[in-house]
């Protein structure tokens, strides 16, 4: 039975389905064109040690689609985020997450936002929802439903180790500083 949580609240992921292996994050959003220009959202997921992302190569995002182990895999790129259900997913085998990894960060950032004039706050709907692969039941589910009328970019939750189990945090938390903004934040070169 699927969790759904407010922001800030976690679930215990081992606890919900004890054999959990591979998890699919499921991020979901609408956007409305009020300037006329396409959104085109992009899902991102950096895996992370105190805070910071263990190299470049562990930043999984539309241009490096799988870490270096291939423990995590983002599907592929959605350019227009139409129709039901996710619109991005990364693919997550926790068994062979390297042990230094103490969380996975999952962000949505929207691509050319300043240059088009875009923001969250023109983006409804949004979600990120945790899958067991292993038997296609939603394990936690957050529903973002913050005013972000200045941020390009949002870390919408995060699956970290705790105490020898795998959880999930609803995170919920914006950058106006788009996705270049939280790649510095957790020490990703940016050229």
């Amino acid at each position: 039975m699927s969790v759904t949580l407010a922001k800030g609240g976690n679930v215990s992921l081992s606890k919900a389905a004890p054999d959990l292996t591979q998890i699919m994050v499921g991020l979901g959003w609408d956007a409305r064109s009020t300037t006329g220009a396409p959104f085109d959202l992009d899902a991102s997921a950096l895996l992370c040690r105190s805070g910071r992302v263990l190299g470049d190569e562990y930043f999984v995002f539309y241009n490096n689609l799988k870490s270096p182990e291939g423990s995590v895999e983002h599907t592929g790129d959605n350019l227009t985020g139409e129709g039901e259900g996710d619109d991005e997913s990364v693919l997550v085998d926790l068994s062979q997450v390297p042990e230094q990894v103490d969380k996975i960060v999952f962000p949505v950032s929207i691509h050319e936002a300043d240059a088009r004039g875009q923001s969250f706050g023109q983006v409804s709907n949004a979600f990120i929802r945790i899958v067991n692969q292993a038997d296609g039941s939603e394990l936690a589910r957050y529903d973002l439903s913050e005013d972000a009328s200045a941020e390009t970019a949002m870390i919408f939750g995060e699956v970290y180790r705790h105490n020898g189990e795998w959880k999930f945090r609803a995170v919920g938390q914006g950058y106006a500083s788009g996705l270049r903004g939280i790649a510095l934040d957790f020490g990703v070169n940016v050229s």
